[in-house]
């Protein structure tokens, strides 16, 4: 039985579960989505109620009904010949998701995680209600597009400020560059031009006061924690700002913590999970966000890589 990767091509934290599989003995096929169709086959039949068939490459195939488990890691989108109209591109790239994505979304194996669960759980207002429902701290947040209520929220969090947030990727490509929009606390000049705030959904959070921030990486039942405490301004607003500022240490949440985690996890029907949380002075977890294909190939003393490889390998209860 064949575990399935769907990741990029160029992505460590793959590659090192790769090694691990096969040193379990463990066949594995990798594919990346952006390879269909000029470099990823699919032949599914319908048969007594499921799909069988197989994906193949130049070099390689897997049949669909040997599959155990499927890592679902953030693959590019397709990609169709750029001899194609933009219209036809549109219909080529509907037409795939939900036939070759319709086909691999049915399968009775381990998802990790399943891609309906995976696009569901990226909606951060979901997650927040999901979090605040499982007994974990929450800091307020706005939600508008309307720059009279931003001035008003800022208002009613007091001196402590106001942080805005991108919902999705913190980088926006175009014309062959790429702008990292990481948090950013507001300061008066930007409440004193707010210009923009009408054009798309904007997210705003109250300051959380920080003693250290926490990265929990789920999989399936184990729980894996690291403080990380930032020793320059720029990681103490966003610890990804400056990762050579940054120091690691192993800690365990407490129970209600570790309860809500589960809870949250099981609101949102995911196996694997990157939450981020502020513990504050007084040394109270606030829920920030949870990453459902989020990275961990940074935390290098963690035995991420061998949980990961286990839990792919054991499938489907």
């Amino acid at each position: 039985m064949t575990v399935l990767i769907l990741a990029t091509e160029h992505d460590i934290s793959v590659d090192r579960v790769v090694r691990a599989l096969a040193d379990r003995d463990v066949p594995v096929f990798r594919a990346d989505l952006g390879w269909f169709p000029r470099q990823l086959t699919l032949d599914a039949e319908l048969r007594d109620g499921r799909w069988v068939g197989q994906l193949a490459t130049a070099h390689r195939d897997v049949a669909l009904e040997d599959l155990r488990s499927v890592w679902y890691r953030g693959p590019s989108a397709f990609e169709f010949p750029v001899t194609m109209s933009a219209t036809e591109r549109r219909h080529a790239q509907h037409e795939a998701k939900l036939g070759l994505g319709g086909v691999l979304a049915s399968l009775p194996v381990l998802w990790v995680n399943h891609p309906s669960r995976h696009a569901d759980a990226g909606y951060k207002p979901r997650q927040l209600v999901a979090a605040a429902s499982a007994g974990l701290g929450v800091v307020a947040t706005l939600v508008t597009n309307d720059a009279a209520t931003v001035r008003r929220f800022v208002r009613d969090s007091g001196p402590a400020g106001v942080v805005t947030k991108m919902f999705g990727a913190p980088a926006i490509c175009e014309q062959g560059g790429r702008r990292v929009a990481l948090t950013q606390r507001l300061t008066g000049s930007d409440l004193g031009d707010l210009r923009g705030i009408e054009t798309t959904a904007h997210q705003f959070q109250s300051w959380a006061s920080k003693r250290e921030e926490v990265r929990v990486i789920v999989i399936g039942r184990h729980v894996f924690a690291v403080a990380i405490h930032a020793n320059s301004d720029a990681a103490h607003v966003d610890w990804r700002a400056d990762y050579a500022a940054l120091d690691y240490e192993r800690i365990t949440p407490p129970d209600a913590v570790r309860r809500g985690i589960r809870a949250v996890m099981a609101a949102l029907e995911l196996e694997y999970g990157a939450f981020d949380f502020v513990v504050t002075p007084e040394g109270q977890w606030v829920f920030l966000e949870v990453n459902p294909s989020g990275q961990y190939g940074w935390l290098a003393e963690v035995p991420l890589t061998e949980a990961m490889a286990d839990f792919l390998a054991q499938g489907a209860a």
